[in-house]
């Protein structure tokens, strides 16, 4: 019988509908065409990019030329500017601001073909210690109130170009997915007294069965009120709010974990499109009258989300989701 299941954490219902048909070997795609001849963001190429703002080279090589392992460049075609105020207009009921903020681009790798699951461990743990520096440096800037992480493989997750890269977005306010997520555990930190994302990392520890892997300090599961199929979040077994409060040590492990689940994922599925996301406490989040409990409520992750169903007419009209394959199988197919 399909089960109606409640995100724990901002109180989202999703639908468990296995009866639909949709068995993991039903999500198996071909892989997307890779296509080289042009991209900007291969080795040798660093011209047609906006000069680098951040970069783990070589010893002894330039800026902007090669012998660069991870290179972050602003977006040549930038969703929000970094010059101007953040001014707020008002016109009766409508309101706007200024589209200021930061818009980057984390080029992983100078090879074209290589995703993270391809590349050394210790490369991937380049790449999420460049998204640490890179946080730090955008929330010096007094207008900002968040930055998000992100990054999009093929096009169905929003890719423009297929080599490698994710992104950083900065604004001038918090997005509300995250306002809900900061609610949905501050609401339960005053019930329960203790963090949300703590406890569900108690409980799949303890239960086991929608546990994908698990490192000495993170764990990847699928969730219990999962949206899609394969649907995973990684979370750092270890309470913390921010993730640029990570040491050098926690993100190499957390690229190790990434790689290898990253890696499950495209052996199961043949590489299939997928979105992921960095969920961290604000920037000036007491400014936005949270006060100092989010330290001790929030708790910072991320989430994979292969792109294998598609959102229609039922899910943008209630805002539920239909997830035709349960985490527990999704889970045990990709330990599997």
């Amino acid at each position: 019988m399909p089960e109606f299941r409640r995100d724990p954490v901002i109180g989202r219902w999703v639908i468990i509908s296995s009866e639909r048909g949709k068995r993991p070997y039903d999500f198996i795609s071909q892989p997307e065409e890779v296509k080289k001849a042009g991209c900007p963001f291969c080795g040798g190429f660093e011209s047609k990019t906006p000069p680098e703002v951040f970069a783990y080279r070589d010893p002894g090589t330039d800026p902007n030329t090669e012998g660069w392992q991870v290179r972050v460049v602003e977006n040549k075609f930038p969703a929000l500017v970094n010059t101007g105020d953040a001014d707020k207009n008002e016109t009766g009921l409508y309101q706007s601001m200024n589209g200021i903020g930061a818009h980057e681009i984390f080029i992983e790798t100078p090879e074209h073909a290589m995703e993270i699951d391809d590349l050394p461990v210790e490369h991937v743990g380049l790449i999420f210690k460049a998204y640490r520096e890179r946080m730090l440096f955008n929330q010096e800037d007094p207008r900002l109130r968040y930055v998000l992480i992100f990054k999009n493989v093929g096009q169905k997750a929003g890719a423009s170009l297929s080599h490698s890269h994710s992104q950083l977005v900065a604004t001038p306010m918090i997005p509300k997915r995250i306002q809900e997520e900061m609610n949905g555990a501050r609401d339960y930190f005053y019930k329960e007294h203790s963090c949300v994302f703590c406890d569900i990392v108690s409980r799949e520890l303890e239960a086991k069965e929608r546990v994908v892997w698990q490192t000495e300090n993170f764990v990847a599961i699928c969730p219990y009120a999962s949206r899609f199929p394969f649907e995973m979040w990684v979370l750092p077994k270890y309470h913390s709010a921010h993730y640029y409060q990570s040491t050098d040590a926690q993100l190499a492990e957390l690229g190790e974990l990434c790689q290898y689940v990253l890696g499950k994922l495209s052996k199961a599925l043949k590489k299939p499109q997928y979105n992921y996301m960095l969920h961290t406490a604000p920037v000036r989040y007491r400014e936005e009258g949270y006060g100092n409990a989010v330290e001790k409520d929030f708790h910072w992750h991320l989430e994979i989300i292969p792109r294998l169903t598609h959102v229609a007419g039922f899910e943008w009209g209630t805002g539920f989701y239909i997830n035709p394959t349960s985490p527990e199988m999704s889970a045990q197919f990709l330990r599997e």
